[in-house]
């Protein structure tokens, strides 16, 4: 079928005649989310993707396939903006009725052709799986470190493979329901302080103490660098101040508020944190981040800031029913510290790579 895939025009705002075709993006895009999760829990709302497609630290460029004015497909492209970065990764998503027709990888060509372009020779991408669909019957594809195993005849599995990318790492998605245990997480949150060591955990919303910003900062460089990263190229991220001030105003602008828990150590640094987003107008909060800084592990500090961050969204968002969180397959020690918690894994991730 004859479809027009070109770049999407990033808008400076919403609701007028330039950003139309970005706003039919966004429609797709959250059809999509529903189609695979049967709700619109992790589909992203236009105010967010506008902000998140305004971060000058890791650009985008997005391309849409279209039969009429209808958005059919789309696809994204995004990098590390350091020009000392490996890679760049992309997103494919196609319309179920224009599958297998072509499009997909019409969209996987242009959102290559801009990494390409960027002298970058590793390409990832990535694609979520509900924990029904990653337990269908057949063959199985074996993540390189862990146990994780994904069904082979997956579309997604077999468009990767067939445009020459190979499985690198699976991810557990995993989800805890907090409805009305603020009182079972403040309880137990008070036994682990009351057993703390010389580690103080200091929390806020949407900004970061300006006392804490460098040596926030500093932690979350260490992000990609002390999780386990599987078979994965993995480039280096440089944050300081500015990012984090960058991070929050985009997070402040698409409408999410961030909840963050902080462990200090009793040099002032930064031990670990765990930030929690919450996106406008639904029930869940994404617990994005959670990191102990290597140097700082086997205090207990990763259980400890995330029952604070536990206590903190039942006390100012008691509408959240319910926490989702990532994690490497072979990451053991985060996945204990969650099944304690009482996460139940309710889908994985599957990231491939080319290069």
């Amino acid at each position: 079928m004859p479809v027009d895939i070109r770049p999407v025009t990033i808008p400076q705002v919403l609701g007028t005649a330039e950003s139309a075709e970005f706003e039919r993006v966004v429609e797709l895009q959250t059809a999509i989310e529903i189609e695979r999760w049967g709700d619109d829990r992790f589909a992203f709302t236009a105010p967010e993707l506008l902000a998140l497609y305004q971060d000058a630290y890791l650009p985008r460029r997005v391309f849409a396939a279209w039969h009429g004015e209808r958005c059919v497909g789309r696809s994204v492209a995004f990098w590390e903006a350091d020009p000392a970065a490996l890679r760049g990764d992309t997103v494919v998503e196609v319309a179920a009725e224009y599958r297998r027709a072509g499009i997909g990888s019409q969209l996987l060509a242009r959102a290559e052709g801009v990494i390409r372009r960027l002298g970058r020779e590793v390409f990832g991408t990535f694609f979520d799986i509900p924990i029904a669909d990653a337990a269908l019957p057949g063959g199985r594809l074996h993540a390189p470190q862990g146990d994780a195993t994904i069904p082979v005849e997956l579309p997604g599995a077999r468009f990767a493979m067939r445009h020459g990318y190979t499985l690198r790492q699976i991810e557990r998605q995993s989800g805890l329901t907090v409805a009305g245990r603020v009182e079972e997480f403040r309880a137990a949150s008070a036994q682990r302080e009351a057993e703390a060591s010389d580690y103080r955990i200091v929390g806020w919303v949407d900004r970061t103490p300006d006392d804490l910003v460098d040596g926030y900062a500093a932690a979350r460089a260490r992000m990609v660098l002390d999780v386990p990263a599987g078979e994965l190229t993995i480039d280096e991220e440089r944050w300081d101040g500015a990012r984090v001030r960058a991070h929050e105003d985009r997070a402040l602008d698409g409408g999410r508020s961030l909840l963050v828990q902080a462990a200090v150590a009793p040099d002032g640094s930064v031990a670990g944190y765990t930030e929690l987003e919450l996106p406008p107008g639904k029930t869940v909060a994404y617990q994005s981040d959670t990191l102990v800084v290597a140097a700082h592990r086997g205090h207990g500090l990763g259980m400890r800031v995330k029952l604070a961050n536990l206590v903190l969204l039942g006390e100012i968002a008691p509408e959240r029913t319910d926490v989702y969180t990532w994690n490497a397959d072979e990451n053991e020690h985060m996945l204990a510290i969650n099944v304690a918690l009482g996460f139940d894994v309710r889908g994985v991730s599957a990231e491939f790579q080319r290069g």
